[in-house]
């Protein structure tokens, strides 16, 4: 072994001692300011800095915003430098932070808007519910939450910095509300009062849909996660809810009613005291009927909610006494092909049936007309089989025919091949690319698409192999929200799923 000098080793033992010395020295001088718990006034946040992802190690405080306005754009000085506080400096990679502000709103709706990369969450309620969360890795991304506030609240905003580029984001603004007043009903065409929110949250305007002379609409509302114009505000076309309202006078007869929706929709004939029709959940555009005796004024409410995703609202109506009683109607599918039945009576002045197809639930065609015998009265039963392949869910109806020309339909009904269904599909968030489906039967020939948000198709993968279980690689996509759509050209379900890196 070589032997370490005298001198040398004193210089090393002084060097040791200095560097001892000035790492004491350093964490003296290095004292976090600052008690973690108290909220900043006047518009001004008090911001507790930690070193690492979870509040891990407070090291001081900043504050943001000042008595002007809260609203802030954060940077902290830039990636992966050393950000000062009241206190110790953070270094910008694993990093967080949790701003606190007490403040008082005025009776009104404000339309909060948040921004981060990566994870953030705003809370009005002292950090004990999050109206924001999008507490994941991201790319800088925004969100916003409209409320109606009036009085003092505790705001609580967290934010966390992975790796990478850092920025945090709070804007606060009175929203846009609609005039007028929402409780009354058009007496030609409907009254459409649309809200920001699922649940009726924040009324934006109305929309006048339909005519006296024809009360029939269909409306997309210009497309998915667009903005849509109203007489007084604008919305976005995801998380919203409408109530289309009209009062209407009856003449006595039998009316067939059609209502579709993409995603949750009802129809009241009474002011919304009942609901006729009640098919309030999240899925893709589907049709319910529903044949009403109706005689005087009614109060029609037709309410639609959009979660996510495709929107679609629908009102059909027929009208007129039936020129047949329709004791019976109704379907069964086979593989592909439908099978259709239906008894009906009091046929002395009846002309015909028409069977008719269609793929949408509104634009019916003729496909079949059966003729009544002349003079019969009596209960008779009726039968066609349709003889096209079946791809998807298609709707049927009859339209029945009077010997004057007066035609009117029945209630639609509706018919998919039970190829196939999915059970599962997850996890809704992939971190390692990969996802995983489960099946209720064997499946053949199943695809699976995934779109960016804006509709933009990045992957297709057909499964096969009769299995009930498949395992994807998605392989290595952008962190952000995308949409997972599988499909055998039957059924269709789309679900949301988050990749993060």
């Amino acid at each position: 072994m070589k032997k370490v000098s005298l001198p040398l080793l004193k210089v090393l033992l002084l060097l040791s001692f200095l560097i001892m010395f000035g790492l004491k020295l350093f964490s003296q001088s290095c004292t976090p300011q600052g008690d973690q718990t108290s909220y900043g006034t006047n518009n001004t946040w008090i911001g507790y800095a930690y070193q690492g992802l979870t509040f891990n190690t407070y090291n001081g405080y900043i504050t943001e915003g000042n008595s002007s306005s809260p609203d802030f754009d954060e940077s902290f000085g830039g990636d992966q430098v050393n950000y000062a506080t009241n206190g110790c400096a953070v270094y910008t990679d694993q990093f967080s932070m949790r701003y606190k502000l007490a403040k008082n709103f005025s009776n009104g709706d404000y339309i909060f808007t948040v921004g981060g990369d990566d994870g953030f969450r705003l809370s009005l309620d002292g950090g004990v519910t999050w109206v924001i969360d999008a507490w994941n890795l991201q790319s800088y991304t925004t969100r916003t939450y409209t409320v109606h506030l009036n009085g003092n609240y505790n705001l609580v905003l967290e934010y966390y910095e992975n790796s990478g580029q850092n920025r945090l984001s709070f804007v606060v603004a009175p929203a846009c509300v609609g005039n007028g007043n929402p409780a009354s009903y058009g007496t030609g065409g409907w009254n459409g009062y649309h809200y920001q929110g699922t649940n009726f949250n924040v009324y934006k305007g109305v929309v006048v849909k339909g005519t006296e002379a024809d009360i029939n609409f269909d409306e997309s509302f210009g497309g998915s996660n667009t903005t849509y114009t109203t007489s007084n505000c604008s919305i976005q076309t995801e998380q919203f809810s409408v109530r289309y309202r009209l009062q209407r006078v009856f003449a006595p007869g039998t009316y067939i009613f059609t209502i579709g929706g993409d995603d949750g929709y009802r129809f009241s004939i009474d002011g919304g005291v009942t609901w006729v029709i009640n098919n309030w959940t999240d899925h893709p555009y589907n049709i319910t009927t529903q044949s009403i005796s109706m005689n005087g004024t009614y109060n029609l409410v037709l309410e639609y909610y959009e979660s996510g995703g495709g929107n679609r609202v629908s009102f059909s109506m027929s009208s007129s006494l039936l020129p047949i009683k329709l004791n019976s109607w109704s379907g069964i599918i086979s593989g592909d092909k439908a099978s259709l039945q239906w008894k009906a009576e009091g046929a002395e002045n009846f002309s015909h049936f028409t069977v008719q197809r269609s793929n949408n639930g509104i634009n019916f065609q003729d496909i079949k007309r059966i003729d009544e015998a002349t003079g019969i009265t009596a209960a008779q039963s009726y039968f066609y089989k349709d003889l096209t392949s079946l791809t998807g869910t298609t709707y049927y109806r009859l339209a029945m025919a009077d010997k004057d020309g007066s035609i009117v339909y029945s209630t639609i009904i509706s018919l998919t091949p039970q190829n196939f269904t999915a059970t599962k599909m997850y996890p809704t968030i992939l971190q390692n690319g990969m996802l995983f489906i489960e099946t209720d039967r064997s499946s053949r020939n199943v695809k699976l698409d995934i779109h960016t948000m804006n509709g933009t198709k990045i992957m297709q993968q057909y499964l096969g192999g009769g299995s009930r279980r498949h395992q994807v690689n998605t392989g290595t996509q952008t962190s952000g929200s995308y949409v997972a759509i599988l499909s055998d050209g039957s059924d269709i379900i789309s679900k949301k799923i988050i990749f993060i890196q």
